[in-house]
Formats: structure tokens, C-alpha cells, sequence
């Protein structure tokens, strides 16, 4: 069962369909799962029957595809009571969406677009936010995107941008390192200036991904893959910088066998273990 003091060097995995049978027969040494939100909000069908066993055994966490935090509509109060009502019911340990805009005069594009990197667009979703927490009375989490488009109007870099969103909305990170990755190759900066740019006392969750090159001019952000070993190396530097925070593979097609992911998530847990060792010898030093 969760408990703050062991939730640091959590290892979870994104759940999906393909996997429900598999979760409920075998009980997985897996720490918790985190749910796509739009997939729960029809109240009792098979996918919300499958979740609440699941959440009978693991804590869950809800990760959001279609807040469209940053579009210049109005926020969908519809959705927002949706949302509310099924943390109600589901109780997860955090929600959390992306930083991002992914519909305009309601209709929504399925996918998940970036925002100019501007002062005015920082007020603009801070602001929004800021109204999001009020009403569901608890803080967010805002998840770094992949990105294949860069706007000329943008004054700040991108870790600048979610940095100063992060403070000013006062909201929390989830931070993925394998967008970082894409995003360093396809705008061509240092992922590790981009870590080291984070406050880490705003990042409350990571999320590893495969991702595969598009005729070797764009990285994309597939999540059809095992994790890159650039990404397990730049994870590494993350731990380092932020400590044991909780981690998540997530994989969305290509979907292999319960038994291969919880293989990928043994190695987060190697280095989460390994990390969580080093602060206590650290600890221990100055006692």
C-alpha cells in the first residue's frame, strides 16, 4: 500500500487494455499504474469495471489527454466535473495532463500540440491552472511535450517556459525524459542543460518511452519501443539532479507481454534503488 515515505523509489506502468487479464492473474511486481483518464469516463463500462479491480489492489494515478491547458478557448467545465467526478470515485494518488493546447472552439485534434515559449503565454495557462486547482482542490501535475515544430515568436527555451509556468501556476512536473531526448535532437539543444534547469521541488513524477527516427531528421515520440539507452543514460543524470522520484514506462503500440515491461521497469527500479542508497550513505555521513 502507498505511503509518502516509500513513494520515491516507486517504479509503475501505464496501464492499458492489452494488459488487464494479465494484471489481475499474475499480480505483477509493478507499484502502480497510471490510468489515461478519457478512457474512465464512462462509468461502468468494461474498462472502468477493469480499473476499479485493479485499483482495489495498486493505487493509480489519472494522466489526462485532453485538458487543453493552454488553447485560447475557454477551459471545458464539462470536462472538469467529468474529471472531478471520477477522482471522487477512483481516489488516485495525483492527475496530471500536458503542457499544451490540442483543441480550439471545442473541437478537438487529437494530439497534443506545444505552446509559443512566451511571457504572455505563461500568464495565460498559469492563470488557467491556477483555476483547474482551485476547482478540483488539489495541485496538478504538467508533463513536458514531445515537440517537431518550433515557433519564431518564442523569447525563452523551453525548460524557461515550464519552469516559469510551473511557478507561477504553483502546480507540479511530470517530467519525461524521453521527451527531453526527442526534443534535443529535433531542436537541436543540450538535454542536460534542460535537467539541470528544473527546480527539483516541483517534479513529482518521470515518464520513460521508446521512440524511433523518422528518415533521420526527426526523433518521434512513438512509444512503441524499449527505452533507448540514451534515455536510461540521461535518466540517470535526472536521479542524480532530483533524487528517487517515482518512475513510469509507458508503451502504447507495439504492446509486448506484461512479463518484457516489468523487465523494463526492474531497471528503473536498479537505478532508483541505487540512487535511494547514495543519499542514505550521504545521510549517514553526516550524522
Amino acid at each position: 500500500m502507498f505511503t509518502q515515505s516509500g513513494v520515491a523509489s516507486w517504479v509503475g506502468l501505464g496501464l492499458r487494455a492489452d494488459h488487464y487479464d494479465s494484471i489481475l492473474k499474475s499480480d505483477p511486481p509493478i507499484d502502480w499504474f497510471e490510468a489515461i483518464t478519457e478512457n474512465y469516463f464512462v462509468i461502468d463500462s468494461l474498462p472502468w469495471r477493469h480499473l476499479m479491480q485493479i485499483k482495489e489492489r495498486w493505487p493509480v494515478t489519472l494522466h489526462g489527454v485532453a485538458m487543453s491547458i493552454g488553447s485560447a478557448d475557454s477551459l471545458n467545465w464539462k470536462y472538469l466535473h467529468q474529471l472531478k467526478a471520477i477522482i471522487k470515485r477512483i481516489k488516485p494518488l495525483w492527475v496530471s495532463d500536458h503542457l499544451c493546447w490540442s483543441s480550439v472552439r471545442r473541437a478537438y485534434l487529437h494530439d497534443l500540440l506545444p505552446l509559443p515559449h512566451t511571457e504572455h503565454v505563461v500568464r495565460h495557462v498559469a492563470e488557467r491552472v491556477r483555476q483547474v486547482q482551485d476547482f478540483l482542490e488539489q495541485k496538478i501535475l504538467l508533463e513536458n511535450l514531445s515537440s517537431y515544430i518550433a515557433y519564431s515568436a518564442s523569447t525563452m527555451t523551453e525548460w524557461e517556459f515550464l519552469t516559469a509556468v510551473a511557478e507561477e501556476a504553483d502546480c507540479l512536473l511530470l517530467l519525461d525524459i524521453n521527451n527531453i531526448y526527442v526534443n534535443s535532437n529535433n531542436h537541436g539543444f543540450d538535454p542536460y542543460d534542460y535537467i539541470n534547469a528544473i527546480p527539483p521541488e516541483r517534479v513529482r513524477q518521470f515518464h520513460l518511452a521508446g521512440c524511433q527516427p523518422n528518415h533521420e531528421v526527426y526523433m518521434i515520440d512513438t512509444h512503441d519501443a524499449a527505452v533507448k539507452e540514451l534515455v536510461w543514460k540521461l535518466y540517470c543524470v535526472a536521479l542524480k539532479r532530483f533524487g528517487p522520484v517515482p518512475t513510469l514506462i509507458e508503451r502504447d503500440a507495439d504492446i509486448p507481454p506484461l512479463p518484457e515491461l516489468v523487465a523494463e521497469l526492474n531497471k528503473a527500479r536498479h537505478f532508483l534503488r541505487q540512487v535511494c542508497t547514495q543519499k542514505k550513505q550521504v545521510y549517514s555521513g553526516l550524522v
